[in-house]
């Protein structure tokens, strides 16, 4: 088992979120090239922590939340609030502008935020695809009772239930909920996968795993075995990407120049705007 440690960075309105991937130790697990843990945080009242109008191209944005919530806009005209167990799937396709903000009924109150934001690389030969999103309500994803606990099917297939969410590539996201003390065995859960322990303790196959450390699995099957205050975990992966994605700023894409070609469309005005929405984040310098 190898851990990846990951970093604190600062987002809007200085909220603090680790940063699990991409990390020297793994670009990419399975399709998934870039993975955030914010909060638990209590945000007071006056602070704005809205993440305004940027792009996105050649990935799909994954967000979970486990407290909270949040309205996400994009240039497709959708308006959709997230909540704790829904889960939001933008595919960004050849090009798509989005925005994330406190919704209007919760700002200028102190709130709770807590959650976790994963970026899919898009496969090779699949990058173009038109933008599309999907929402699908906590209620609409398969949950399985366990003994000491439950796992519930974000995306992909786990322990013979489905998420109705279409993928493109083969993908893998549980998130597990187990008591205290409980042990649960798993089969190996993807090709490539990894392990994310947001609180609580866990022993993974007799080692204790840290919380807020990505742990790579090996692909063998897992023995999970919760501490005295019980554990929240995600597993994630799927088919490895036969070549690794570059990454620049926002973007995802197989080839620089196609980084290159997004960041001159970003610069010039040239992806479609969010209707209703005003401003835009300002990518970095693209240095050819």
């Amino acid at each position: 088992m190898q851990l990846i440690p990951g970093h604190r960075t600062d987002l809007a309105g200085g909220l603090q979120v680790r940063r699990l991937l991409p990390a020297a130790q793994a670009r990419a697990v399975g399709p998934f090239v870039f993975l955030d843990h914010f909060g638990p945080v209590e945000l007071a009242a006056e602070v704005d922590s809205d993440v305004g109008p940027h792009p996105h191209i050649g990935l799909a944005t994954v967000s979970y939340l486990f407290e909270g919530r949040l309205t996400h806009r994009d240039s497709l005209g959708t308006v959709q609030d997230i909540a704790p167990g829904d889960l939001n799937w933008m595919q960004a396709g050849h090009g798509i502008v989005h925005s994330e903000r406190t919704p209007f009924d919760l700002r200028g109150q102190p709130r709770r935020l807590h959650g976790l934001q994963l970026w899919a690389a898009l496969p090779p030969g699949q990058t173009e695809l038109e933008p599309a999103f999907w929402h699908l309500p906590a209620a609409a994803l398969p949950e399985l009772p366990l003994p000491g606990g439950r796992l519930r099917v974000l995306v992909g297939s786990a322990m013979g239930a489905s998420s109705p969410l279409p993928t493109v590539w083969p993908t893998l996201y549980v998130d597990l909920e187990l008591e205290p003390d409980a042990v649960l065995e798993l089969p190996p859960p993807a090709d490539q996968s990894a392990l994310y322990l947001p609180w609580g303790g866990l022993q993974l196959d007799g080692q204790p795993l840290p919380p807020e450390q990505l742990a790579l699995l090996p692909p063998q099957p897992l023995r999970l075995q919760a501490g005295p205050t019980g554990a929240r975990a995600v597993i994630l992966g799927g088919a490895a990407l036969p070549q690794t994605p570059r990454m620049w700023w926002n973007f995802v894409a197989f080839e620089r120049e196609t980084l290159g070609r997004a960041a001159a469309r970003w610069a010039a005005g040239e992806f479609p705007a969010i209707p209703g929405e005003t401003g835009r984040i300002e990518a970095p310098p693209w240095r050819a």
